[in-house]
């Protein structure tokens, strides 16, 4: 009887071992998924350019490594740094990341045109991520025609904020409550729209929107609001009281509520016109010539999976576009509708051009 335990207890120690060298993927069993593992093991690095922040590079970086022995080297960089760096790498001949994470406008317009990215569809392994059902709107979230990438997260783009000690929330019904006259002067904006980043990607569902488009960008323009570079420096004054309405990050300000500062979201789902919906920095593309071609593939089925997109939500507060990643650790204004415009797909990207050109005819350079 005893060697009969002691062997029952050897077979489910042997299987608990094979499925956490499957990681928490939901794997198949055997076949292409466990060929793949032992290939990525053998390259044992993966180089990954993505979202700055301590908190996104210990969620998208441990768990892997912990899960298939595989170290990540992983730099953090904002979207305008990494088409520029990339480029500069390529001319001279080195080919040193295996995987980008960046917003759609830098995979896009940036590395796309460099052939930087190769589609990401034929490094789909896990049936669990090619299940439609799993995702909402029922089809995988590419964000080009070419399928070089896919966004794994989706916001409402929640940008307008106020200072409760000067503002009451419900005031706003619309985004045309903030040009009454009375907040001339008193509005900041955190991020030039003339620059990539949320100010541009709001300034563009204004442009859009066909209940405010251009004549409401002209009038907000009239509300003198200073336009910063800086997005902490906005939602500094926005808790002083400098100025009682942000539109600014939502990083910066949201951490600004949690420390009990006098700091509310104006949910755009109050607004007549909601908001837009944004995928910012969660979307991933695998690189063209990866030095770690496998361990490429199993980090792209991961972070896709259940588990990395779950470790990736709670590590940004943004929700899933995955429909069994649980919602309980987002603020409830980060979570959109689903008739919202999604802007930054390439359907959504063709309007940054004629935005620019709109806004240095009324802005100026």
């Amino acid at each position: 009887m005893k060697m009969k335990l002691f062997m029952l207890a050897s077979m489910i120690a042997l299987c608990l071992c094979g499925a956490r060298a499957a990681g928490a993927a939901s794997a198949p069993a055997g076949g292409e998924w466990n060929k793949l593992i032992e290939a990525a093991k053998k390259e044992g690095q993966l180089r990954v350019m993505g979202p700055a922040g301590s908190k996104l590079r210990e969620a998208l970086t441990e768990t892997f490594t912990k899960n298939y022995g595989i170290g990540v080297d992983y730099i953090g960089a904002s979207g305008f740094q990494i088409p520029s760096r990339v480029g500069v790498e390529r001319r001279v001949g080195v080919y040193g990341w295996d995987i980008f994470m960046a917003g759609t406008t830098t995979l896009v317009k940036g590395l796309k045109p460099q052939g930087a990215v190769d589609p990401i569809e034929p490094a789909l392994i896990l049936p669990d991520i090619k299940d439609v059902k799993k995702w909402r709107g029922g089809e995988l979230p590419f964000f080009d025609h070419d399928r070089t990438g896919l966004s794994v997260l989706r916001g409402a783009g929640q940008y307008l904020f106020i200072n409760t000690k000067l503002v009451r929330a419900p005031e706003f019904k619309s985004w045309r409550d903030l040009l009454n006259p009375k907040w001339k002067g008193k509005i900041v904006i955190g991020r030039d729209p003339r620059i990539a980043g949320y100010g541009n990607a709001t300034f563009k569902f204004f442009f859009t929107d066909r209940n405010l488009g251009q004549g409401y960008i002209k009038e907000l323009l009239k509300q003198e609001p200073p336009l910063l570079r800086d997005d902490r420096i906005a939602a500094q004054w926005l808790a002083q009281g400098k100025y009682p309405i942000c539109i600014c990050s939502d990083i910066d300000t949201v951490r600004l509520i949690d420390e009990g500062l006098p700091i509310t979201a104006i949910d755009a789902r109050q607004l007549k016109e909601g908001t837009h919906v944004t995928s910012a920095y969660a979307n991933i593309s695998v690189a063209n010539r990866a030095p770690h071609p496998n361990a490429a593939k199993l980090y792209a089925n991961w972070l896709l999976s259940k588990e990395g997109t779950t470790l990736f939500s709670r590590a940004s507060g943004m929700p899933a576009i995955r429909l069994d990643v649980p919602t309980d650790h987002l603020k409830p204004w980060t979570i959109p509708e689903a008739n919202w415009q999604i802007s930054n797909t390439e359907e959504g990207l063709a309007f940054e051009e004629p935005l620019g050109v709109f806004l240095k005819q009324v802005m100026g350079e």
